[in-house]
């Protein structure tokens, strides 16, 4: 496969890139600042919607003007109860996060989206998360170890909160931040091609 730049990623999260590189993709990434403020009334399915979209759109506006690329971008939200739980603001925030999931189950919406000229399009996957029932101290730990700060929840599933989750239902990389499938059919949409398992270990 060609090393070319295929793509411009609208996001410097580490567990996007990686998941990006594991597919093969050769991108940049694009520091984007947006407002992510929900609207009123807006459906947490509408607001991660929303929140990709534009992420793409900001991306395209910001890009290399020499590189007429594809822009993606991604956005994760934890939710319970309808109510939306991004990034912690601070370490109670993060407590009051941790407490409401443990012992229950709760949705983990990824939406991505793409953007490349007049052309548009998102994606949005779902998956169910069950935690076990966390006690206090646990939580305070896993404060600690600086893991909580920059994911939407207070946790990391790739991470040591593996060892709290009792139930995955959906996609692994959809709770990590970008869901591979629906990522894959996109981008096969705008025509860029991510290395396949064949290709990755030299088979026929």
């Amino acid at each position: 496969m060609s090393q070319k730049l295929q793509l411009y990623l609208a996001s410097t999260s580490p567990r996007r890139r990686e998941l990006l590189q594991q597919m093969g993709l050769v991108f940049t990434t694009l520091s984007i600042d947006i407002d992510e403020q929900k609207k009123e009334f807006e459906s947490p399915r509408d607001f991660v919607s929303r929140m990709a979209l534009e992420k793409a759109r900001a991306g395209w506006q910001h890009r290399q003007r020499t590189e007429s690329l594809p822009v993606l971008g991604s956005d994760t939200v934890v939710v319970v109860d309808e109510e939306i739980y991004g990034k912690p603001r601070d370490r109670q925030h993060a407590m009051d996060m941790l407490t409401r999931i443990s012992g229950r189950c709760h949705q983990v919406i990824t939406a991505v989206a793409l953007v490349h000229e007049s052309m548009q399009a998102v994606e949005l996957n779902c998956s169910q998360v069950c935690f076990r029932a966390l006690s206090e101290q646990e939580m305070h730990a896993y404060w600690q170890t600086g893991e909580p700060l920059d994911k939407a929840g207070a946790y990391a599933i790739q991470g040591l909160a593996a060892q709290f989750i009792c139930d995955l239902r959906g996609s692994y990389s959809g709770v990590m931040g970008l869901p591979l499938y629906e990522t894959v059919e996109l981008l096969a949409d705008f025509g860029v091609e991510c290395l396949s398992v064949a290709e990755k270990f030299n088979k026929p």
